[in-house]
C-alpha cells in the first residue's frame, strides 16, 4: 500500500478523466468530417503501459472497452517502440471494432519508461472500401470489403509522419484531404493526452502515480464485487432476434446470451458461445464488439457510479468461440457492420434478460442498427465552381431509447451501442456542408413502447440531393423485429425505410440498401422508438397528459393503451383527463 489517500485518488482519478475530456474536445472542434464534429462517432481514452484500459470518461462503449487490446497488439508488434512515436491501427483480427475506426495510439514515455498509451479512436467517413461507404452487409469477406487495414502500424516516428503511410491513405481514400484532416485532429488529441499525462507525473511524481494505478484498480474491483455481492444468484439464457438478411439467414439472426450470477464470488460470466457460426456477410461481430457490447448492456444494469476500467472488468468473464458471429470472426470473415446491427442486439438482449429476471435492474430493448436516418451518403458537390467528391455519414434519425424500472426512454438516444453519447447531426450545417436538403424531421407519433415508463418515441425524417445525383448505403434492422417491452411493456414500433419521388409519392426501399437518389428525390426513414417497462395502465394519467401534448401519444392511444380518457380531444393547456372514465378503462375504483 502506498500513503495516498481517498482525496488524493478522487483527485487523481478525476484528473485522469479530464484529460480524456481534452482529447475528446480537441477531436470535436479540429475533425475536418462532420462524423467527428456534429455526430461525434470517436472516442478517447488512456491505458496503462501494460495494456489495461485506465480511463475512458465519455467514451462510447463500443469504442473504449477493449483498447486494452489494441495496446496490446502494438506492443506484440514493436520492440523498439519509442518517445515521439504513434501508431495508427484499425484490423479487427487485432483487437479494434471494425475496419471503419481508425485509433492513433501513442506511447507516453515518463523517465523512461513506458507508463501510458493515450488512444483516439475515430470512425472515418471513407476507409477505401470497394463500394463508397463503411458499412457493407453483403461483403462476402475483407476482400470484398476492400477497406485499407493497419495492424498497428507506426505513422509517426520523433513526432512526424511517416509519409509512405500518409501517402498510401490519400491514394485510396475519396476524400484524401477529409481524411487527412481527420488523422491530424486524432494525431492531435492523443498528443495533448501525453503531454497532460507527463505534467500529472511531474506534479505527483512517477512512483505516486504508479501506486495510484494499481490502488484505483483495486478499488474497481471492489465495488464491482460489492454491487453483484447484492444480486440473486442465478443463471438465465436471453434469446434475441436480428432481422432476415436475405438470402444468407431468411429468418433472421438469433443472438443467445446466457448469463451467470454469483453473488458469493462477486463475479458474472457472460456466455456467448452457443450461437451460430460465422457468415459469408458484414455482420459478424470482432472480438473486442463481442466483447464490449455484451459487457454494455451487464453495465446498463449495474450502478452507474462503478468505475469502468480494467480492476473493475476482473469481476466480469466473458466466454466467446473462435468462428461464431457473436465471438471470435475467422479471417477472411468481414466484420464490416460488427459495430452496429448486430452489436445493437447484444446489448440489447442483455439488458433485456437482466429486466425480465432480477427485479429493478436491466432496461426494455432500444435501438436497433444505423438505418437509413444514419446513412453513408456520396456524391458531387457543384457548389463550388469546380466539381468536388463527397462522402460522409449522416446522422439525423433518431431512435427512441428503452425505459427502466424509474425512467421514461431518451428521445436522442441514437443507439445502443453508444448509450445515447452520440450527438445528432444540426439540419443547418450538414445542408452548408452538403449539396442535401432535409425535408422533414420530427417525432413520430405512437412509435414509443408503452410501459409504465414509456420508452421514447422515434422520428420521421426525409432528405435528399439539391442538384446531382446522390448514393446512400445503410443497414437498417428492427423492421421485422422491434425493439421489445419488459415486465408488461411493449414493443416499439417497427422501423421503416422508405424514398418518395419526385411528385411526392412514396416507394418502398430494401431494409438493408443502397439507393441511388435524383434530385428531388428523398430517402425516407421512420425510426422505431425504445420498449417499454411495466403495464402501460399504471403509468399516471397525468404523464400520459404530457405525452398527448407533446404529440409522442395520440388520442387513441391514450385511451387504448395507456386506458387513459380526456374530456375532449383538442390539444391545449386546458386538456382535462376524464377521471371517472379513466377508472373505468382501467378497471380500478378511482384515478
Amino acid at each position: 500500500m502506498s500513503d495516498l489517500d481517498l482525496v488524493q485518488m478522487a483527485v487523481i482519478a478525476n484528473r485522469l478523466d479530464g484529460i480524456v475530456r481534452e482529447m475528446e474536445n480537441t477531436l470535436l472542434r479540429t475533425g475536418r468530417s462532420a462524423v467527428l464534429n456534429m455526430a461525434r462517432d470517436f472516442s478517447c481514452s488512456i491505458i496503462t503501459g501494460d495494456n489495461r484500459l485506465l480511463s475512458t470518461a465519455e467514451g462510447l462503449p463500443v469504442h473504449v472497452i477493449g483498447t486494452e487490446r489494441l495496446g496490446q497488439a502494438m506492443t506484440d508488434l514493436h520492440d523498439d517502440i519509442t518517445d515521439g512515436d504513434a501508431y495508427l491501427h484499425n484490423d479487427p483480427y487485432l483487437g479494434n471494432t471494425h475496419a471503419a475506426d481508425h485509433t492513433i495510439l501513442v506511447p507516453v514515455f515518463v523517465d523512461g519508461e513506458h507508463l501510458f498509451t493515450t488512444a483516439a479512436k475515430a470512425h472515418q467517413a471513407d476507409i477505401g472500401n470497394s463500394k463508397p461507404t463503411t458499412y457493407m452487409p453483403y461483403a462476402k469477406d475483407i476482400y470484398e470489403e476492400g477497406a485499407l487495414i493497419f495492424p498497428a502500424v507506426r505513422i509517426q516516428r520523433g513526432r512526424k509522419d511517416v509519409g509512405d503511410i500518409i501517402r498510401m491513405c490519400r491514394r485510396r481514400i475519396r476524400v484524401p484531404d477529409q481524411w487527412y484532416g481527420d488523422y491530424l485532429a486524432m494525431i492531435g488529441a492523443a498528443r495533448i493526452g501525453e503531454a497532460a499525462l507527463k505534467e500529472l507525473c511531474d506534479r505527483y511524481g512517477r512512483n505516486t502515480i504508479k501506486a495510484f494505478i494499481e490502488e484505483w484498480f483495486d478499488y474497481s474491483e471492489r465495488t464491482m464485487a460489492d454491487a453483484i455481492g447484492k444480486l440473486t444468484e442465478g443463471t438465465v439464457t436471453g434469446y434475441g432476434m436480428a432481422d432476415p438478411l436475405e438470402p444468407l439467414m431468411p429468418e433472421g439472426i438469433p443472438v443467445k446470451v446466457t448469463i451467470s450470477v454469483k453473488p458469493s464470488e462477486g463475479r458474472i460470466v457472460l456466455d456467448l458461445r452457443d450461437n451460430i457460426d460465422c457468415i459469408d456477410a458484414g455482420l459478424n461481430e470482432s472480438e473486442t464488439c463481442s466483447t464490449n457490447n455484451v459487457m454494455t448492456g451487464l453495465l446498463n444494469s449495474l450502478d452507474p457510479d462503478i468505475p469502468r476500467n480494467s480492476g473493475s472488468f476482473r469481476r466480469i468473464e466473458v466466454l466467446l468461440r473462435e468462428g461464431c458471429i457473436v465471438g471470435i470472426p475467422t479471417f477472411p470473415h468481414s466484420t464490416s457492420v460488427a459495430t452496429t446491427n448486430l452489436g445493437e442486439r447484444l446489448v440489447m438482449t442483455t439488458q433485456k434478460t437482466f429486466a425480465d429476471n432480477w427485479p429493478g435492474q436491466g432496461l426494455a430493448e432500444g435501438s436497433c442498427s444505423v438505418g437509413a436516418g444514419f446513412s453513408v451518403i456520396s456524391g458531387t458537390d457543384n457548389r463550388h465552381g469546380s466539381p468536388e467528391p463527397y462522402i460522409n455519414q449522416v446522422f439525423l434519425g433518431s431512435q427512441g431509447g428503452p425505459a427502466n424500472v424509474d425512467v421514461d426512454g431518451w428521445i436522442t438516444y441514437g443507439n445502443s451501442v453508444t448509450n445515447g453519447l452520440m450527438f445528432r447531426d444540426s439540419i443547418e450545417i450538414d445542408e452548408q456542408k452538403y449539396p442535401i436538403r432535409i425535408e422533414e424531421l420530427r417525432i413520430r407519433t405512437d412509435s414509443e413502447g408503452a410501459g409504465k415508463r414509456r420508452g421514447a418515441p422515434g422520428t420521421v425524417l426525409r432528405f435528399g440531393p439539391k442538384d446531382a445525383p446522390m448514393s446512400a448505403f445503410y443497414a437498417t434492422d428492427g423492421v421485422v423485429f422491434p425493439p421489445r417491452g419488459v415486465c408488461g411493456g411493449t414493443a416499439a414500433a417497427a422501423s421503416e425505410p422508405f424514398m418518395t419521388t419526385v411528385d411526392g409519392v412514396e416507394k418502398d426501399v430494401p431494409a438493408i440498401g443502397d439507393v441511388q437518389l435524383e434530385p428531388g428525390e428523398c430517402l425516407g426513414h421512420r425510426l422505431s422508438g425504445g420498449g417499454g417497462y411495466g403495464d402501460p395502465r399504471e403509468r399516471e394519467a397525468g404523464l400520459v397528459r404530457e405525452d398527448v401534448l407533446a404529440r409522442f401519444v395520440s388520442f387513441e392511444r391514450a385511451r387504448e393503451v395507456y386506458g387513459v380518457a380526456f374530456t375532449t380531444e383538442v390539444l391545449s393547456d386546458d386538456l382535462a383527463i376524464d377521471h371517472d372514465e379513466t377508472a373505468r378503462l382501467r378497471g380500478v375504483a378511482t384515478v
